[in-house]
């Protein structure tokens, strides 16, 4: 048997439905084909060894197999092999055992009607290969860690772009000039100088501050400013305005209505209409700001 199956139980560990390590992308594993390129190479081929995983993957096959793979079994096994309506081909041990597509391409001709893959005729000899080695290259990024990608070397996204979405999109919330103010991000770069730390922070801030409301009190009354408490049962708020500024009042939930400001609405607006390069630019942009 080849030496996939000795990686089993680290894909297992690695691996699991619709979860996937950040890695290099498909292409960019050909370093382990030419182990003489550096210490980088080395690393990530000692790491393939020791793993006892099988033949390095042939990447220019992958490539020409990924889109194989999508057209014909991304439906039910996923985008990346990592299991769907169907299961998760990188824990398959027919994958697992297969070294150069012989035992994968003997089963794409067949399939196995009874548990509801159906086989692949269509597909010659040349591609049954192509679509194997696309599926060894997904064991082997989930399994070696020396592909791994690190968030901290992300070089993606462009600062100009990015200044012009966030001129478009941000700056209406968000200055970028010293001033004070929650809504300043002068310096931000060296606050968050990780990509993907970043890019979670402009994609949804964790800390929202207080909170504020307009509490309307049965009587019509209008009372502005910030909730100490709210839930189903109580509302609690120390009162900013009028004659009343300054006391903590309260009221069952149930009397009142309360309207509470959405200081996230506009990255509330804008998760949906993100692509992952205004993201990737306003990224780039944010880190710039130092």
């Amino acid at each position: 048997m080849g030496g996939w199956v000795l990686a089993a139980v680290w894909v297992g560990l690695c691996v699991g439905p619709g979860v996937a390590p950040v890695r290099a992308a498909v292409g960019q594993e050909s370093v382990m084909q030419t182990p003489g390129q550096g210490a980088s190479a080395r690393q990530t081929r000692n790491t393939h060894d020791s793993l006892g995983l099988g033949p390095v993957p042939d990447a220019a096959a992958a490539k020409l197999g990924e889109p194989l793979y999508k057209a014909n079994c991304a439906a039910c096994h996923g985008a990346a092999a990592r299991g769907g309506v169907g299961p998760n081909l990188l824990r398959s041990v027919l994958v697992l055992h297969d070294e150069k597509g012989e035992e994968i391409s003997a089963f794409l001709k067949v399939g196995r009607m009874a548990s509801g893959m159906p086989a692949f005729p269509q597909l010659n000899a040349a591609e049954s290969y192509q679509v194997a080695e696309f599926l060894h290259l997904q064991v082997e990024l989930a399994a070696n860690r020396g592909l791994y990608k690190q968030s901290d070397q992300m070089t993606t996204g462009d600062a100009a772009k990015g200044k012009a979405y966030f001129a478009a999109h941000c700056a209406s919330c968000h200055t970028v000039t010293g001033q004070a103010g929650a809504g300043d991000l002068a310096g931000i770069g060296k606050k968050y100088p990780q990509p993907a730390a970043m890019l979670g922070r402009l994609a949804w801030p964790s800390k929202r501050g207080s909170r504020e409301a307009v509490v309307t009190l049965a009587s019509g009354e209008k009372l502005t400013g910030t909730l100490v408490h709210y839930d189903d049962f109580e509302t609690t708020l120390k009162v900013a305005t009028g004659t009343g500024a300054g006391a903590v009042s309260s009221w069952p939930t149930d009397t009142v209505k309360v309207a509470v400001e959405d200081k996230l609405a506009g990255h509330r607006a804008l998760l949906p209409q993100y692509s992952d390069e205004d993201l990737h630019n306003l990224m780039r942009y944010l880190l710039e700001l130092k």
